[in-house]
């Protein structure tokens, strides 16, 4: 499947965005940090990151832009609304929430991989009004209600 994608001036020199390697699932996004400059982001901070770039999906299709696993595992930094998805109908610039939920200041640089963007299909439903849902083994439970042990034999 081909995706238009169209390169903002300050996305200039920058890569768009890739596959790492030929297994990968996610295409890694760049930071379109002005020239020279960094952002710092303080533990408990979040910033909004530019990607210097928008895309154009197909209808039937988003955009996730999701957290790269090295940066949550190594320096706690992370997507906030992860995933945030990009709709087929936006035109607006890329760009992350990102937060920082580590012990010390992280810096982000111009061109540095912040996150990762996948393309999936949508499923769009109908909702249909109903007085009472069917029955389930699980019934309203939630939140922890299959608790911590071990999975329940079958």
């Amino acid at each position: 499947m081909k995706v238009e994608i169209c390169r903002f001036p300050h996305g200039e020199g920058l890569d768009l965005p890739f596959y790492a390697t030929s297994g990968a699932a996610g295409l890694d996004v760049c930071a379109a940090l002005p020239a020279g400059s960094k952002l710092v982001l303080e533990p408990g901070a979040r910033d909004l990151v530019p990607a210097g770039f928008a895309i154009h999906l197909p209808p039937g299709f988003e955009a996730q832009l999701r957290p790269r696993s090295g940066l949550a595992l190594e320096h706690g930094v992370t997507i906030l609304n992860a995933p945030g998805t990009i709709d087929s109908d936006y035109r607006g610039e890329v760009r992350a929430i990102l937060v920082n939920l580590g012990p010390r200041p992280f810096e982000i640089l111009r061109g540095m991989r912040i996150a990762q963007l996948v393309v999936a299909p949508v499923v769009r439903v109908e909702l249909v009004e109903v007085v009472e849902l069917a029955e389930t083994p699980r019934g309203s439970g939630g939140f922890g209600s299959t608790g911590l042990a071990k999975s329940p034999s079958r």
